[in-house]
């Protein structure tokens, strides 16, 4: 699905569930202020499951995924890449919600802060054999960045990242659950 940078390309704004589905897509070439992929808002909690989300940009937040005020998305068997964002995750920007992502691969994102995950207001998502490699960002946190949230991690790999603080993962009033992670080879002042 092509969004010809004219908006989020997938909008989930009026309280969906997980009734709502979105599978086996290629998610492309979305521009908006916030979440240029996929925007889900409003206590949306869709499941997205088996997705490319690609070369989407958001002005503010959430370049290839946006999750705001209590929108706890199922994400499955995805690969985020190529995302930016000029502010707040380039990959996703989870924003006081509680989404799931299992088999998640979160590669080449860029943001100011986030570069592959933005964490924050009271989010507690809850991450499994989730990847989180090669992405940038020009302030805090690379791989993820992390404020006033707290994750819980398991079978998660963070490496390759660059940051000026924080390569890999940026914590701030947080108090993440870690099992079994990997943290490893990130760039950037812990």
């Amino acid at each position: 699905i092509d969004g010809s940078q004219s908006g989020s390309v997938v909008t989930f704004e009026s309280g969906e569930d997980s009734t709502a589905v979105l599978s086996e897509f290629t998610i492309t070439n979305g521009s908006a202020a916030y979440g240029g992929g996929i925007n889900a808002s409003n206590s949306s909690s869709p499941i997205l499951n088996n997705l490319i989300i690609q070369g989407n940009h958001a002005n503010s937040y959430g370049g290839g995924v946006y999750l705001y005020t209590d929108s706890d998305a199922i994400i499955r068997n995805t690969v985020i890449s190529g995302n930016t964002s000029n502010d707040d995750g380039g990959g996703i920007n989870c924003n006081n919600s509680n989404p799931s992502l299992e088999n998640v691969t979160i590669t080449n994102n860029s943001a100011l802060y986030g570069g592959g995950m933005m964490i924050t207001n009271s989010s507690n998502p809850s991450m499994d054999n989730v990847t989180i490699t090669n992405n940038s960002a020009s302030d805090e946190g690379g791989g993820i960045r992390c404020s006033n949230s707290n994750p819980s991690m398991k079978n998660v790999t963070i490496t390759n990242n660059s940051a000026v603080y924080g390569g890999g993962a940026y914590f701030l009033s947080s108090d993440p659950i870690l099992v079994n992670c990997i943290v490893w080879d990130n760039e950037g002042i812990e």
